[in-house]
């Protein structure tokens, strides 16, 4: 049934109200506003719901939302009137879902609406940060210079999330063919020099019948190998998706050598990007600090951010909490402290991020440029200790031979 959106006058008193209404026809709307004795000023079907899914996963990319934004910066700038604007985004846009979304926020803000609340009742193409970010720049009259920073600031964020990515994934690519290899290895090549070793009734070295007898395991228990995989990372899942979980995983994370510190860099580089940017837009400090903690990525850094939100509410400052977590560097916690102190902590977090950046563009260099030369020597360890296992013996007939 669809969903109709109206503004009508009340006959006796003259007042307006918005609301709307579930009918099959706008013949029973009307008959209903004239129920209640109220006068028709406009009328509206109501947009369908839609559902737009996270990037990465067939909805809105970020790279759609950044010339979204840079565009409507544009047209803002240039004088246009803020529904026209929105009205050529939703028509020039070519992303099905965005210029969905586009046209019911059109709907919304002609119906009275901020821009900031029209965009918040779409929270996964708009995020939190930019819906408040919004809100400031509406207030300041100030929208055109927010959204291009709005832009620069997703482009750059998009840009830290794809280097940590490919800290991530490469290792991974790496393992899944070496186990893919020694699979093989185990399940195909092995039992024909087993069979051969049979037929030539010989004894068979310690290392040959490790080989084998793991070759018959996984040819008789591939499955239960298979389900115990998938078993134990359904059971991890389950258990990030606890507050201690997802604590204790993300501070083992944090812990571990090289990747660690690749993860951090990035962290403090969000961190100090994001507050930042809604800090120098007009967004209060202690808003500002409880979006940039959801935005975090991890659990043990989304914690020492609250902590200083609670530091700055009770009247003390920011550096205090986030040094008494032990997780940013101290060099970013005397910026901090002397931003505070300054009144330039927007500027002072700004300088920190475009630091990390580069600590982090070094640090995934480094952590790439390590992992192929370990990668290659396990591999080549692994793969190349069976194959001598398996040519032990025939080193053996052939001494017998002699």
């Amino acid at each position: 049934m669809p969903v109709f959106e109206y503004t009508a006058k009340n006959a006796t008193t003259g007042q307006i109200m918005k609301g709307s209404y579930n009918a099959p026809t706008r013949d029973e709307l009307l008959g209903h506003l004239r129920k209640n004795r109220l006068i028709l000023v406009s009328l509206r079907e109501a947009p369908k719901s839609i559902n737009i899914t996270l990037p990465g996963t067939g909805g809105i990319g970020t790279r759609d939302i950044v010339i979204f934004t840079r565009q409507f910066a544009t047209m803002i700038n240039s004088g246009l009137p803020l529904v026209q604007s929105l009205n050529i985004l939703a028509q020039q846009t070519e992303h099905p879902k965005l210029k969905e979304v586009t046209k019911a926020v059109v709907f919304d803000v002609e119906a009275g609406n901020t821009l900031a609340d029209a965009f918040s009742k779409h929270p996964k193409a708009f995020s939190q940060l930019y819906v408040n970010m919004v809100a400031a720049g509406e207030a300041g009259g100030i929208l055109d210079t927010i959204l291009l920073r709005l832009a620069t600031f997703l482009e750059k964020n998009d840009k830290l999330i794809r280097k940590v990515k490919s800290a991530m994934i490469y290792p991974g690519v790496i393992m899944t063919v070496a186990a893919g290899a020694i699979a093989i290895l185990l399940i195909f090549v092995i039992p024909v020099f087993q069979s051969m070793f049979a037929d030539a009734n010989v004894a068979l070295p310690l290392p040959t019948r490790f080989v084998i007898g793991l070759s018959n395991f996984l040819q008789a228990f591939w499955w239960a190998v298979l389900l115990g995989i998938g078993l134990v990372a359904a059971g991890i899942r389950q258990y990030y998706k606890t507050s201690a979980g997802e604590r204790q995983i993300d501070a083992i994370l944090l812990g571990l050598p090289v990747l660690g510190d690749v993860l951090r860099k990035s962290a403090v580089a969000r961190f100090t990007r994001t507050l930042g940017t809604l800090i120098s837009s007009g967004v209060s400090i202690l808003d500002g600090l409880e979006i940039t903690a959801k935005t975090a990525g991890n659990r043990v850094i989304q914690d020492a951010i609250m902590e200083s939100r609670a530091s700055i509410a009770g009247g003390d400052t920011i550096a205090g909490p986030l040094e008494k977590s032990g997780v940013f560097p101290p060099m970013v916690i005397s910026m901090i402290a002397v931003g505070e102190q300054t009144g330039g902590l927007d500027e002072m977090l700004s300088k920190i991020a475009d630091f990390y950046d580069d600590e982090v563009d070094v640090a995934v260099s480094g952590l790439l440029s390590l992992l192929e030369p370990v990668m290659i020597l396990v591999l080549g360890v692994v793969v190349g200790g069976m194959i001598v296992a398996m040519y032990l013996p025939i080193f053996g007939m052939m001494e017998t031979v002699q």
